[in-house]
Order: C-alpha cells, then sequence, then structure tokens
C-alpha cells in the first residue's frame, strides 16, 4: 500500500500537468482561428517549428531528473545543487545557440515544411518573436526535471498551470487590444515562458533556499561530473532525435496516402497522445523514484518498485484500451463532424483499442531507465527498435493494405521498445549505463 501511494504522489500531479497543457495552451488556435484560416495555418505551422526544436531538447529535463533523483537519495546536498546549476548552464548555452542559428534554422524549417508564400511573412512574424523565449524555455525543462528528482511533483504542475494562464491572457490582450495578430500570441508566450522562469525562482527560494545557497562555479565545471552529465544529456538527445525520426516517417507515409488517411492518421494520433498523458504521468514518477532508491542503494526495494511501476502502468494501458473501444464513436466526433471522415477512422480504431497494450512497456522502461541514468544502454535499444521499425513497415507492406501495415508497424516499434528494453534491464539489472 505504501509503495502504491508513493507511485501516486508524483504520477498524479504529473499527469494533471500533462492534461493542462493541450487544455489550456489550446488559446492560440482559438485566438487565430477567429481571424481567418491563413492565421490559423500560419500558427499552426510556426508551432509544428517550435515543437520539433523543443521536443529534441526534452534531455535537459529528462537527464536532470534521473542524476537530481540519485543525489536526493544519495542525501547528497553538493550533488543536488550542482545538477540543477549544470542544467541551468546547459540550458542557456544551448538556446543562446538556438537564437545564433536562428536564421538557417528557419530557412531549414520553410523549406521542409514547404510554407507558402502567403504565409511567409506571419509564419516568420511568429518565428522571430517566439525563439526569443529559448532561454526561459529551456531552464524551464531544467528546472521542471530538478523538482521531479526532488520528489516533487506539485511544482512543475504549479508552473505548467500559471505559464499557460498568463499566455492566455496576455495573448488574448496582444491579439484583440493590441492587434498584433500572429506576432501578438507568440509575444504571449513568450512573456508567459520567463514569467515562469521568475515564478520558478519564487518557488526554489520559498522551499529550497537553503540547498542553493554556496552556488560555486568551479564546482559546477569540474570536469569529471560535468563530462558525465553531458554524456547523458547526449545519449538522451539522440533517442529523442531517433523518436522524433520514427514519427515524423509516420506522418510522411500517412501524407503519400492521401488527405483523407492523413486526417484519420492524424484523429488516432491524438488518441495516442491522450494515452501518453496517463502513461507519462506513471513514467515520470519512476524517474524519480527509481533514480531516488538508486541513489540509496536500496536494491531489494528498487526491485520491488520497478515491478509495482509496471503493474500501474499495464493498468493505465488496460483502462484505455477499454475506454478507447467502448466509446470509439463519441470519441472519434471530438475531433471532426465529417460523417464520411468518421467512418473511415472507425475503420482504424481497434489500432488504438489494442496499442495502448502494447505501447506501455516502452514508456514505463523509459522512466526506469532515466532514474538509473541508464543513457547509453536507451540510446542503442532505441537504434535497433528504430531500425526494426523502417524493416517491418517494407516487410508487411508486402502483406497487408498501406495504412494498416504502417500502424502494425508503429505497433512493433513500440512494443519492440518495450521488450528489448525489458530483455535488457532483465540481464543487465541495475548497473546498467
Amino acid at each position: 500500500m505504501a509503495m502504491n501511494k508513493e507511485i501516486l504522489k508524483l504520477a498524479i500531479p504529473n499527469i494533471l500537468s500533462n492534461i493542462s497543457i493541450p487544455l489550456l495552451s489550446s488559446v492560440d488556435t482559438i485566438l487565430m482561428g477567429h481571424l481567418s484560416i491563413k492565421h490559423l495555418g500560419a500558427v499552426g505551422l510556426a508551432s509544428m517549428i517550435f515543437n520539433f526544436i523543443y521536443w529534441n531538447f526534452g534531455f535537459l529535463r529528462m537527464g536532470t531528473t534521473g542524476i537530481s533523483a540519485q543525489a536526493f537519495g544519495e542525501n547528497n546536498t553538493e550533488k543536488i545543487r550542482d545538477t540543477l546549476g549544470r542544467a541551468v548552464l546547459l540550458s542557456v548555452g544551448l538556446s543562446v545557440l538556438i537564437i545564433l542559428l536562428a536564421y538557417p534554422l528557419q530557412q531549414l524549417a520553410f523549406s521542409g515544411l514547404q510554407v507558402l508564400p502567403s504565409q511567409v511573412d506571419m509564419v516568420k512574424d511568429y518565428y522571430y518573436t517566439r525563439i526569443l523565449a529559448a532561454p526561459a524555455t529551456f531552464c524551464i525543462y531544467a528546472f521542471t526535471g530538478w523538482f521531479l528528482g526532488m520528489q516533487n511533483a506539485w511544482y512543475p504542475l504549479y508552473i505548467t498551470i500559471a505559464v499557460n494562464l498568463v499566455n492566455i491572457f496576455v495573448s488574448y490582450y496582444c491579439v484583440v487590444h493590441l492587434g498584433l495578430e500572429v506576432k501578438g500570441v507568440a509575444l504571449g508566450t513568450v512573456i508567459a515562458q520567463y514569467f515562469g522562469v521568475a515564478f520558478i525562482l519564487v518557488l526554489i527560494n520559498y522551499k529550497y533556499k537553503y540547498i542553493l545557497e554556496g552556488v560555486k562555479l568551479k564546482s559546477l565545471t569540474a570536469w569529471s561530473e560535468l563530462k558525465k552529465f553531458l554524456l547523458i544529456n547526449r545519449d538522451i538527445f539522440i533517442r529523442t532525435f531517433c523518436l522524433t525520426f520514427a514519427f515524423a516517417y509516420f506522418y510522411r507515409s500517412s501524407s503519400t496516402q492521401g488527405e483523407t488517411i492523413l486526417a484519420v492518421n492524424l484523429i488516432l494520433l491524438q488518441f495516442l497522445n491522450w494515452m501518453s498523458y496517463g502513461i507519462d504521468g506513471v513514467a515520470y514518477a519512476a524517474e524519480s523514484l527509481v533514480g531516488k532508491y538508486k541513489g540509496a542503494k536500496n536494491w531489494n526495494y528498487l526491485n520491488k518498485m520497478i515491478q509495482r511501476l509496471i503493474l500501474w502502468g499495464g493498468i493505465f494501458a488496460g483502462m484505455y484500451s477499454l475506454v478507447y473501444w467502448l466509446f470509439k464513436q463519441p470519441l472519434i466526433h471530438i475531433f471532426t463532424s465529417d460523417s464520411a471522415l468518421a467512418a473511415q477512422t472507425e475503420k482504424y480504431i481497434f489500432w488504438m483499442a489494442i496499442l495502448p497494450l502494447f505501447a506501455f512497456l516502452s514508456y514505463i522502461w523509459d522512466g526506469i531507465y532515466i532514474g538509473l541514468t541508464a543513457s547509453k544502454s536507451m540510446r542503442n535499444l532505441m537504434l535497433v527498435a528504430l531500425i526494426l521499425y523502417l524493416s517491418l513497415h517494407q516487410v508487411f507492406t508486402l502483406y497487408f493494405s498501406e495504412n494498416n501495415s504502417l500502424w502494425l508497424a508503429l505497433l512493433a516499434f513500440l512494443l519492440s521498445r518495450g521488450l528489448l528494453q525489458s530483455y535488457w534491464y532483465f540481464r543487465k539489472g541495475n548497473s546498467m549505463e
């Protein structure tokens, strides 16, 4: 019972935080949708650029969580302090690099997304405004990871809600009262992100001031520890890039099947995103708890905790599968009022009913591996799974319809990751690197 309570104490606020992001940040879509389709499309394209960039820098959160959780388990105040310091320094350095490379990144993104001439100016307005938020965005990643490592999942929830509420009010004011249109919603995001950093500093001063006193630059830049920190983050970056590539391949393969199948798959991927809200909540709890008990060297309890985390992941997966199958029609109609598109989507909804059961292991193991700081293993297993995914898709197209072969390949990708991670853990144990 105590173990379940410990998991849910972290998982529930993580789930609430995940859910609040799309619910609250939909303000940009609503505001632009009331101006014109062109405005809506421009913000959608520009947001995709930042989603791609920022998702690949998610290692700033994940790497920080694993290391700080282990330091928390060790009760090593100096390591806890230095981990946050290194994460913030790396966040600022990378964000400055992103701003300096803004123009070539914009050219590359515009070429890849094939931005229409009529949308270029608006996409640029959004892009060159929002990129100024990079230092704040990256620092929020680092602080969030550190809070989770400190077994505090409520602060990230408070921060997420506060940032999104500020984004709503500022964006509304900039668009409706100042008439800034696309630039207004980008400015709302920028101001909200820097507000988030200020809010974090207030929270840290309230609860963790005693930990952060006596920060020394010499200690932060000690090469042996800094090198370990950088290597862990490098491995997680490669892993995340592979995951991004896998879904980019899925989008591209969907688009080659025509507008209808692309729309069907985009709707179904929303179901996949919803699933991630629940299961990622458990995975984030795994990062915090596994790291803590590894740091404390409580191996017996750690092994039991891993088993319980997988059990909770399976429970959430089963709930999602059941809901997706029993309520498939009303759920589909949330995303479309087009009866023909809804009927076409329903032909493929069975993938959503089985996918959570095949995918949840990979989500939970990711959290476990991050808690163990087994970034090298996670990177290598992701590369193997990606090669399997691309290869199997080519094989499946010989025996199944084009879209079914694509979904089967994605399911195999997620399942193979979970199975490979399970095998490797049971072979190497808690000593994985």
